[in-house]
């Protein structure tokens, strides 16, 4: 079958299309023809990115959307034929495997492309706001780099629980393309320069939650943005900065709460345990068109090279997706 593989060369990350064996099915899993799958920064990033600087190829992709062909003899929940989306390594093929605990049936209002966009994203969004922020309504949230695939899952997910949202983008043709979707301050700015407008915006409190999506450079100012028993969340590092002074009189003064989101070092039952919390709280919300997945642009299955190139020029909006044949 058709797959794609990631490799570095010349500290740049190298994807190619390429023949290869279909995974071996084992008992938990299911065999998914894929229609969609979505890109993540995290996957591309040479160095401190989930392939590091591994010369030897290795499958690429790590969430998608597609129909079940067969299923494993101990899955209980799914059945031929059902579509299905999913955290999936190798997502970026004609075929791949996808663990029972990762799977979630689409939504019916979801199309394929929609529906390749939620699985790592929103969890990902769901874990910095829920999980771990537990940002109430009422609340501030801010959020660093808005228009990413994880910033757009957080102000949805904020919006409907009631918060109030800020957010910073470098682009001001970005944070127009978010107009209507709920954003109480738009702030047009890459520097650690937005502290005096959020704190005039939430009235001197600060912010209860940041999520921050771009990296150390925003990480002290964010710190200052926060109220007290304020929550920061560390979800990525686009910036490459991954050192950052850190003020421990805030922290401690404000009794400021710290916390990382990624899933590099969980194992499967610790990824998959979110899921259930996930569909009671998030998938009723996709189901009903409430939250409904940003997508930018979707590029046909030839053409994974040109996608991660348009994701890495930074000028989308939420999610870039890849269309399977």
């Amino acid at each position: 079958m058709q797959a794609y593989t990631i490799k570095t060369v010349q500290d740049q990350s190298v994807v190619e299309l390429v023949e290869r064996d279909e995974p071996a099915l084992g008992p938990t899993q299911m065999r998914i023809q894929m229609h969609a799958a979505s890109l993540n920064r995290g996957e591309f990033i040479v160095g401190h990115g989930l392939h590091g600087k591994s010369e030897v190829p290795q499958p690429v992709g790590l969430e998608g959307a597609g129909r079940v062909l067969e299923i494993g003899a101990e899955v209980k929940h799914f059945a031929v034929g059902q579509r299905v989306m999913g955290r999936c390594p190798g997502a970026f093929a004609v075929r791949t495997v996808m663990d029972e605990r990762e799977a979630m049936p689409i939504p019916e209002i979801l199309d394929w492309n929609e529906a390749a966009a939620v699985p790592l994203t929103y969890l990902t969004a769901y874990d910095a706001v829920h999980e771990q922020g537990q940002l109430k309504q009422g609340e501030w949230l801010l959020i660093n780099g808005v228009t990413s695939g994880v910033g757009v899952a957080a102000l949805q997910m904020a919006k409907a629980i009631g918060a109030h949202v800020i957010g910073t983008s470098g682009s001001t043709y970005k944070l127009a393309k978010l107009q209507g979707h709920g954003l109480s301050l738009s702030l047009h700015t890459r520097q650690a320069d937005f502290h005096d407008a959020v704190m005039h915006a939430t009235q001197g409190q600060g912010v209860h939650l940041a999520v921050n999506t771009v990296g150390g450079s925003v990480f002290a100012e964010d710190i200052r943005c926060l109220a007290f028993e304020g929550r920061l969340a560390m979800v990525g590092y686009v910036d490459g900065e991954l050192n950052t002074p850190l003020d421990l009189h805030a922290l401690h003064a404000k009794r400021l709460r710290l916390f990382g989101v990624s899933n590099k070092l969980r194992n499967a039952s610790q990824k998959a345990a979110s899921i259930p919390a996930f569909m009671k709280d998030i998938w009723p919300a996709l189901n009903r068109g409430e939250i409904r997945p940003f997508i930018d642009q979707v590029f046909p299955f030839s053409q994974l090279t040109q996608a991660k190139d348009s994701m890495q020029a930074n000028n989308h909006v939420g999610k870039v997706v890849l269309s399977m044949p």
